[in-house]
């Protein structure tokens, strides 16, 4: 399969076996003891042990924090800073999907900082409290292709008191280098290939349709969508497809790299589901999926024409709805969120939930109390 190495917008190592390159990388942006950040799940599978050993081999040490929750909070980044401070690391190696690579990353960011992370929360410019030269070195390997977290300045997490998912942002949150082995996906199983996979293809969407003016995000957005629509269902069927693993963390990182254009209501919908409920998050992007399509349909239905067009989809808008569907049903995705266990009388709380969160800014279609909660009613 293909070999790259990228500059845009960090360094990218990307191609099977490259997972060996972890202690140069490490080394290249001055680490001497990192801390691998991981999630409970991945703690002792064969791909994380790997990558220990090439750090131990390395000369870096062999240290691992994985106290991390599939939607991490406060508790778990407390937790990894006073294994950070007791290890006496100098830099984070943030391991796994995007619930490890968001927690890594603000583990590198807070042991520095004398105010709480909620301070950082990417409002305005509120990273600028932040003292940048406190923030630690890091270095991501995504385990799963969809959040595209490896390419990104900032990290999602839930306050559990209040429930609602937060966006922390940094510019020094951006790792210094990103390492794509699509060697470690393989052992994805297929519901988490199903559900990452239509997360990367979320982000995609989303920021195609988002107004906001980035003719760069557009095109990556587009071409995601359609590594997409053509890996997903491969490397659904035969998980050991490397070139079919390879385009989804190519799609999984351009989605992250192309909403910087903005996100929408599919996001604004799933992340209180996700922090009320604990949902998967990209399962819960797809069950919204089509109701949002069908929301937005008034000023995106030209635009949604022309990338049917381009990804080779007949019947305009419809025919992309229907294929959107399709993948669904294929995935075995669940039919709206009541079958998540979203229940009806908690909506008019999650409708003002999703009005607070920033993605609400990067939808086509503006959101009101009263049809956010049609949209929900519509998605339950």
């Amino acid at each position: 399969m293909t070999t790259a190495t990228w500059s845009y917008p960090t360094n990218v190592r990307f191609g099977a076996g490259r997972i060996a390159e972890l202690g140069e990388a490490c080394r290249a942006a001055g680490m001497t003891r990192p801390l691998l950040v991981t999630d409970r799940g991945l703690a002792d599978l064969p791909v994380t042990q790997t990558a220990l050993d090439v750090l131990d081999d390395a000369g870096l040490g062999w240290a691992m924090f994985a106290g991390v929750d599939p939607n991490p909070h406060e508790g778990n980044l407390a937790d990894g800073v006073e294994a950070w401070r007791a290890g006496g690391h100098d830099g984070i190696v943030a391991f796994g999907g995007g619930s490890g690579l968001d927690l890594g990353k603000l583990v590198a960011m807070m042991p520095g900082q004398d105010r709480p992370v909620w301070d950082f929360e990417d409002v305005g410019d509120w990273w600028t409290r932040a003292d940048a030269d406190a923030i630690a070195p890091i270095v991501a390997v995504p385990t799963t292709a969809g959040t595209g977290s490896e390419v990104g300045r900032a990290s999602v997490l839930t306050n559990s008191r209040t429930h609602e998912k937060k966006i922390i942002f940094h510019p020094k949150l951006l790792p210094a280098t990103s390492i794509l082995d699509p060697e470690l996906t393989v052992s994805m199983p297929r519901a988490i290939t199903a559900g990452t996979g239509m997360d990367a293809f979320a982000h995609c969407l989303e920021a195609y349709c988002s107004p906001h003016y980035h003719p760069m995000s557009q095109g990556i957005a587009l071409e995601g969508m359609r590594l997409v629509l053509d890996a997903l269902p491969r490397v659904y069927e035969d998980g050991s497809d490397l070139d079919a693993r390879g385009d989804m963390m190519s799609a999984a990182t351009m989605g992250a790299v192309a909403f910087q254009k903005g996100l929408g209501a599919i996001h604004a919908v799933s992340h209180p589901v996700g922090a009320v409920y604990g949902t998967h998050h990209g399962t819960t992007n797809a069950a919204v999926m089509v109701p949002v399509l069908r929301f937005n349909r008034a000023e995106v239905e030209g635009r949604i024409e022309r990338a049917a067009a381009y990804l080779g989809i007949a019947g305009g808008f419809d025919g992309f709805v229907d294929t959107v569907a399709s993948l669904n049903d294929r995935f075995g995705i669940p039919k709206g969120l009541a079958a998540m266990g979203v229940r009806g009388d908690r909506i008019p709380e999650l409708a003002e939930m999703a009005l607070r969160d920033p993605s609400v800014g990067g939808n086509p279609r503006a959101m009101t109390a009263e049809n956010t909660e049609a949209l929900f009613h519509d998605c339950l």
